[in-house]
């Protein structure tokens, strides 16, 4: 008796409703196995929701096992050659299993004789497979193009919304729990002088949780819902923005606001705290650069920062390679020693700190008195305007257009107003909390982001090196007299 391996696949509910399911495709197999006298001995099949990365893994073992098997079996079978060549690389695959290992292939509903015409027909049933396969391939990306500048999302709805079918056609609505949610989002950094950060514990506070598995919202996420231009009626398909056709759920007087308010800030979610020519080598002098590995183990996928120096594979320099916990360890070695029991060196200690900010301050106050300034002038201009139209020495069309005009103008100024404002509490803001962290660094470093780390690196530390595998710091003044234990070796730092 003949021993056969066969392969059915489907790969969309399409191709199952126009009669290609698999059992349709299993029965045509085993039927064409008993006519030529023999039997499946192994069938692999490849269900629609298989992703292509299975597909491919499925016709790789398939391959596998018939070349291990090629003395005992007598042939491959598949329903259409379409169902296992999708593209040439397969094709020649299953021409090399045949006239290297002598283990043909049919398809059984599509029979050729195994001579030169018919060869060059299974070529040409390739090749039309191919193409069907590229095509659509263009076709999807097309239709998807379309979709976008018809005014739909390409795929799920942001956060906010939601996608439902209406007479068969996905579109999308607001969400009734999650929209309100990114409106109060919107409103409250808006109109309420807070940080990310701020922001975040306010939504805590009020009991607006982001989703059931994560109460609290991602830092990162409120960032992202901030700058999404989805929310002003907007659709983005390879970083240019469409108009959409989903409802708005902010105004653009609120959604500008925004992001004057949010400036030139980027989030960055993965930076490398101790990179970025914070740190020199001792050995050669040049920077520690930090790479980010990922690693598999029993619980899943973690990534790990590592840091070396550039030049760390020259001869005769030292191959050292740090974790960032090693560095954590060290840094928080540090902060522990940090501790103010002194009132007058806790009121010094301050002091110092708000000298550092003052030139920033005086910078943005002076920039907002000049702002004032010309705000002042425009209601003078808008009171004499007034006077005019009482007058009646200009229209009332002259008097509108001129009145708008001062209108926005306003607008604008009061707006950059209130973004100094902002910076101003912001700059302030971290003066105090680097202060307040001064007791507890060590406990505070492990949930900070990395911006805040490195401006506390950067307020805590003058010059970093890294000395084998020990940080070596130069500590700014006040920090320097608040460490514990250490001897001054200059009165601008010590170094530990």
């Amino acid at each position: 008796m003949k021993r056969f391996v066969a392969l059915a696949r489907v790969s969309s509910r399409e191709q199952e409703r126009e009669g290609f399911s698999l059992e349709v495709q299993e029965d045509a197999l085993r039927s064409f196995a008993v006519r030529e006298g023999g039997d499946i001995v192994h069938l692999v099949r490849i269900a629609e929701t298989a992703s292509k990365k299975d597909e491919r893994k499925e016709f790789r073992e398939l391959l596998k096992y018939a070349k291990k098997n090629a003395s005992k079996i007598d042939g491959l079978l598949f329903y259409k050659l379409d169902r296992a060549a999708r593209n040439l690389f397969d094709y020649v695959e299953l021409e090399r299993l045949e006239s290297e290992y002598d283990v043909p292939f049919y398809s059984v509903s599509q029979p050729t004789e195994n001579t030169p015409a018919g060869r060059m027909m299974r070529r040409t049933l390739a090749n039309m497979a191919s193409f069907y396969t590229e095509q659509q391939s263009v076709d999807v990306k097309e239709g998807l193009s379309r979709r976008v500048q018809e005014g739909w999302f390409m795929g799920k709805a942001p956060f906010g919304y939601t996608n439902v079918r209406i007479d068969g056609r996905g579109v999308v609505e607001v969400d009734p729990v999650e929209g309100p949610k990114v409106q109060r989002i919107f409103h409250l950094y808006a109109t309420e002088n807070l940080t990310l950060d701020m922001l975040k514990q306010r939504l805590q506070k009020e009991g607006i949780d982001y989703r059931p598995s994560t109460p609290k919202f991602p830092r990162s996420q409120l960032h992202a819902i901030l700058r999404d231009r989805s929310y002003i009626g907007e659709v983005s398909f390879h970083e240019q923005w469409f108009t959409g056709k989903h409802k708005a759920l902010l105004d653009r007087s609120t959604w500008n606001r925004v992001q004057a308010l949010l400036g030139s800030k980027v989030y960055r979610s993965h930076e490398l705290t101790y990179a970025g020519s914070l740190i020199e080598c001792a050995h050669c002098g040049h920077v520690i650069t930090g790479e980010r590995v990922k690693k598999k183990n029993k619980s899943g996928i973690k990534h790990y920062n590592y840091y070396r120096c550039t030049k760390y594979r020259s001869e005769g320099h030292p191959n050292v390679r740090l974790r960032e916990a090693a560095l954590d360890e060290q840094i928080q070695s540090l902060f522990a020693t940090i501790k103010i029991d002194d009132t007058k060196i806790r009121e010094w200690f301050a002091m110092v700190l708000r000298s550092q900010t003052r030139d920033d301050l005086q910078q943005a106050k002076d920039e907002r008195s000049a702002h004032q300034a010309q705000l002042t002038k425009l209601k003078d201009q808008q009171d004499r305007l007034l006077n005019l139209r009482l007058l009646e020495e200009i229209d009332s069309d002259t008097f509108a257009s001129k009145q708008t005009e001062l209108r926005d103008k306003e607008a604008e100024l009061q707006l950059k107003i209130d973004v100094q404002t902002r910076s101003h509490a912001e700059v302030s803001d971290l003066a105090i909390k680097v202060f307040e962290l001064s007791q507890s660094l060590a406990d505070r470093w492990v949930t900070a982001d990395y911006p805040e780390k490195r401006r506390i690196l950067d307020i805590v530390g003058l010059n970093y090196r890294l000395e084998g595998s020990n940080l070596s710091i130069d500590v700014r003044k006040p920090f320097d007299v608040l460490i514990k234990g250490v001897k001054k070796k200059q009165s601008r730092a010590d170094r530990i």
